[in-house]
């Protein structure tokens, strides 16, 4: 199922960064008429600092969240953008940390990378770079960079477990995790849990919290903590199961506030001072 996942995964956002690169937008829950500009998971996550950005990184906006926000970036510090699509978080780290610090993005799909590197050139940015690879297996050195940042990513991994481990082995130590992403806070319908679709929309992949908690401690992290930001009602999750086939009208009960966009945050420990 893992390969599964990934090649969907693939092959939805290269086509989402193709829309996009012929003037539309797409959403993370799909493509289809349900989602778009009024997707409850993607819509109206960044105020006035998007000014100035290219409208490409804009419409590629596939998030839940403002990890740039969140993780509150200072000049001359290294970040990395797990699963940095068209590069509006990117681009917006690379405001923050200044003309000393770097923003790395990490994606998987080639017409995102390439998209992104074209919003980088439109942009005129110096201190930014695109990687091609795998969340699962960081192209970077241990102990590198300051800050990992990622916007409604994670869940789409098959292998979390492993995601997370990778985020703590780049992390400098004190470094710091600060993700958006949809986190789950009921038990799954069945319907929702065997959709790779839902999967790749965000939902079906999405971690219960106490799991996220337990998975990040385990991957060695500290101050552990999950702030929710939206959470998801009947009405919105009409909006992200429809494309799927699934009448939320048989599973109310079950969907009515079971998924949330959340801020979580960890840190690496420091090292020990002998």
């Amino acid at each position: 199922m893992e390969a599964t996942i990934k090649d969907v995964v693939r092959e939805k956002y290269g086509e989402a960064a193709r829309q996009v690169s012929s003037g539309a937008r797409s959403s993370c829950c799909g493509t289809g008429s349900s989602c778009g500009t009024g997707d409850p998971i993607t819509s109206n996550l960044y105020g006035s600092e998007i000014a100035g950005l290219p409208e490409e990184a804009v419409l590629a906006s596939l998030g839940c969240g403002n990890p740039t926000l969140l993780a509150q970036l200072n000049p001359g510090e290294t970040v990395l953008d797990l699963g940095s699509g068209g590069g509006i978080d990117v681009l917006l780290s690379a405001r923050r940390v200044g003309p000393t610090g770097k923003a790395y993005g990490l994606d998987m799909t080639d017409d995102m990378l390439a998209l992104a590197n074209e919003n980088r050139k439109k942009a005129g940015v110096e201190n930014v770079e695109f990687l091609r690879g795998e969340i699962e297996s960081i192209p970077l050195p241990d102990n590198s960079v300051d800050v990992i940042i990622s916007n409604c990513v994670i869940n789409l991994s098959a292998d979390k477990p492993r995601v997370l481990r990778e985020a703590f082995r780049v992390l400098k130590p004190g470094g710091r995790f600060a993700v958006s992403d949809v986190i789950r806070r009921g038990e799954l319908p069945e319907e929702i849990a065997r959709s790779v679709e839902l999967w790749v929309g965000c939902v079906a992949g999405a971690l219960h919290e106490t799991e996220y908690e337990r998975l990040l401690g385990a991957a060695g992290f500290e101050e552990i903590s999950i702030e929710p930001t939206r959470v998801y009602k009947l009405d919105d999750a009409q909006a992200f199961l429809a494309d799927a086939g699934i009448d939320v009208a048989t599973i109310p009960s079950q969907v009515d506030g079971a998924f949330m966009s959340g801020f979580v945050r960890a840190t690496k420990p420091a090292r020990r001072r002998d």
